[in-house]
């Protein structure tokens, strides 16, 4: 959701963010994913993956539900990793915290995805994870078509567009993945 965070910030009327400070902010959701990688893959082994997607991607919309609501005159200061590589304060609209707490929900969705996507596949596994890996390419087009969509709305309009694909990982983790075909052997 941060792709090109930088110029939206920069660019939505109203924020009032520099881009010394949107650098900082992208820094610690870059931080934040590579802790949410760690933590997904620790978590993985004491959850299900069904339960973990649930929770994260429906966390996930409720943080980009409220940084899309929340009102640009209500600031925090949140945490964020420097260029010193230190932590230090920054005074940011809440809705920006929210923007980076939704990535590190995001962060620990791929393993469940992975999981639950050739779960009862038996030796048709390696060839759907090959399968898999080539969708992977939806990191490529969802960027694009916020960037579209942000240029026909607004920066925060754009955001609908990652709300609806939080929506269907959350639909994917309840209903969509699961196995319908329990008659065709796959040993």
């Amino acid at each position: 959701p941060m792709d090109g965070i930088i110029n939206g910030i920069q660019g939505a009327k109203g924020l009032g963010i520099d881009a010394t400070i949107a650098g900082t902010v992208v820094g610690t959701y870059w931080f934040l994913m590579l802790i949410g990688r760690l933590f997904g893959g620790f978590l993985g082994s004491k959850f299900s993956s069904k339960a973990m997607l649930t929770f994260v991607s429906s966390l996930g919309i409720m943080f980009i539900l409220l940084a899309i609501f929340s009102p640009v005159s209500t600031t925090v200061n949140m945490p964020v990793f420097q260029s010193d590589l230190s932590f230090g304060l920054i005074n940011v609209p809440i809705g920006v915290m929210f923007f980076v707490f939704c990535g590190l929900c995001t962060s620990i969705m791929w393993g469940g995805i992975f999981n639950l996507a050739v779960e009862g596949l038996g030796k048709y596994t390696t060839a759907a994870s090959g399968i898999f890996m080539v969708m992977v390419c939806g990191g490529g087009i969802i960027p694009l078509l916020q960037g579209y969509v942000a240029d026909i709305t607004s920066y925060m309009g754009s955001y609908w567009v990652i709300l609806a694909c939080l929506a269907y990982m959350l639909f994917y983790a309840l209903m969509g993945s699961r196995n319908v075909n329990k008659d065709i052997v796959v040993a």
